[in-house]
């Protein structure tokens, strides 16, 4: 592994990252919040410094192999949340909140530690949320999309960021991809932005709204979420676009570029994804119906923007739902789990495992009725391979061992399993909001220093889908280093 090629693109990273930080400054011109200005412009200024002088000692690197672009990936991460974290400390969150709220962002998880909304300005609110964005779509996408740099490494950093059980891409330059992928989602935030405005919210709740909806991440500038609007066409809207933003983005562009509808039905894990969309809310709504005596338009509207918010990871809230009966709340759990499709902003297992894993069970079952049987797995007519059939059922167990062991020193730090469970379950799958203290109207300040570190981890090993970070881990990577 080439130590030299990895510091310089890491340094050229720490350089955009560093300029995105000047990005809020803008908010804080615009809404005279000159004491703002010093927290984002000294983030900035160390991202570029230090970017510069790691380039200034390395040479250019040109082609990157797959380890070298995971590692790129799995340290442009942790830079990204350690720069987004010196805004945060001038704001007085302290070191492990600050740490917490922007690793919370970056990875557009939307966990908060914030309790009081009231004594924070328009810019800090402003890089939550566009923190989420720049993460939601993946930041090695965007920098692939932009700098011509990482033309040549961009395959290997593309889908390391986003690993997926199938290397779906629109275009035979990965750059292309990358900026087609992008034009989508600033396209889908525009008009989410114009939309919610139209409808009454305010301009600057619009922009902050629309771009935690769009990348799935949840952080609203409303202390009450989405409820605090109590504006029900907003909800609809919303609802939309967190539908959209759980589904494969190169899916929506190719039915928007050929004018094609029509791919939508023709893919599994779309078809999937919806059914259990629609499967979560009937039995939710009717939950609701039941205990709460609640009229049917509004459980039905209720439950479905509840369960597509946990489904694609995005974490919005109009009610409390830590407050439902406990059959909602194993819906929304179970949820977690499920996640939004591969190729979209949302998180956790990726609907597409999720049903090859079950399909890979219900095929076991025939053949110990059928034993001499060969019965292919297939996905969309295709026959899936049994090496990607072996790594998602890895991932399955790693995603499993993690969530047990953090779940585990979660409950034993905090003292109580409900806590442990939530907490690593929210993280891992990059949820934020969760169940009990843990809820949409709650937040993750009271939790130990320790157990917050742990749902740190959780998050950022979570976004990168888990092998990216594992294989940090292996000592055969590490052995081989060279300098030149």
């Amino acid at each position: 592994m080439r130590v030299y090629l990895i510091l310089d693109a890491l340094g050229l990273t720490s350089i955009c990252i560093g300029f995105l930080l000047f990005v809020p400054i803008l908010v804080a011109i615009v809404y005279q919040e000159w004491s703002a200005i010093p927290a984002f412009g000294t983030a900035g200024i160390i991202g570029i410094s230090i970017g510069a002088l790691a380039r200034i000692l390395t040479p250019t690197f040109t082609d990157i192999h797959r380890t070298e672009g995971m590692v790129v990936v799995a340290f442009t991460w942790l830079i990204a949340a350690l720069l987004g974290t010196i805004p945060y400390l001038y704001f007085d969150l302290g070191l492990e909140n600050a740490l917490f709220e922007s690793m919370s962002g970056i990875t557009a998880t939307g966990a908060t530690i914030l309790k009081d909304f009231s004594i924070y300005p328009k810019s800090f609110f402003f890089w939550r949320s566009f923190s989420q964005w720049l993460g939601g779509l993946g930041i090695l996408v965007l920098f692939i999309a932009v700098l011509p740099q990482f033309a040549i490494a961009g395959r290997q950093l593309f889908f390391a960021e986003a690993p997926g059980p199938t290397e779906d891409q629109l275009t035979p330059r990965i750059r292309h991809t990358a900026i087609n992928l992008w034009a989508l989602y600033i396209m889908l935030t525009i008009i989410e932005i114009i939309l919610l405005s139209l409808c009454g919210m305010p301009i600057f709740d619009a922009i902050c709204n629309s771009l935690s909806t769009v990348s799935a991440g949840g952080f609203s500038p409303n202390a009450e979420s989405i409820m605090g609007y109590n504006n029900h066409l907003i909800e609809w809207i919303i609802i939309i676009f967190m539908f959209l933003a759980g589904t494969n983005f190169a899916l929506q562009f190719r039915a928007i570029k050929f004018k094609k509808p029509q791919v939508f039905l023709q893919n599994s894990e779309f078809l999937f994804y919806s059914l259990v969309i629609a499967v979560s809310t009937i039995m939710v709504s009717l939950i609701l119906i039941i205990s709460n005596n609640e009229g049917f338009f509004d459980s039905v509207r209720t439950a479905l923007f509840n369960c597509l918010s946990v489904l694609t990871s995005t974490g919005f809230a109009t009610y409390d739902y830590a407050k439902w009966p406990e059959g909602a709340q194993m819906v929304l759990i179970t949820l977690m789990f499920i996640g939004g499709s591969a190729g979209s902003s949302g998180a956790g297992i990726k609907a597409v495992r999720a049903l090859l894993l079950l399909k890979n069970a219900f095929k076991e079952v025939i053949k110990i009725i059928h034993p001499q049987a060969v019965i292919p797995l297939k996905l969309d007519k295709q026959i899936v391979p049994p090496d990607v059939m072996k790594q998602i059922t890895t991932f399955f167990f790693y995603y499993m061992l993690l969530l047990l062991i953090s779940t585990l020193l979660i409950s034993i730090i905090e003292s109580d399993f409900l806590v442990g469970f939530i907490a690593s379950a929210a993280s891992l799958g990059n949820i934020g909001p969760g169940l009990g203290s843990l809820g949409p109207m709650g937040n993750y300040a009271d939790l130990n220093f320790f157990s917050k570190g742990i749902c740190i981890l959780n998050m950022w090993v979570g976004r990168l889908e888990i092998m990216t970070v594992l294989v940090l881990l292996c000592p055969h990577l590490w052995r081989n280093l060279t300098t030149k």
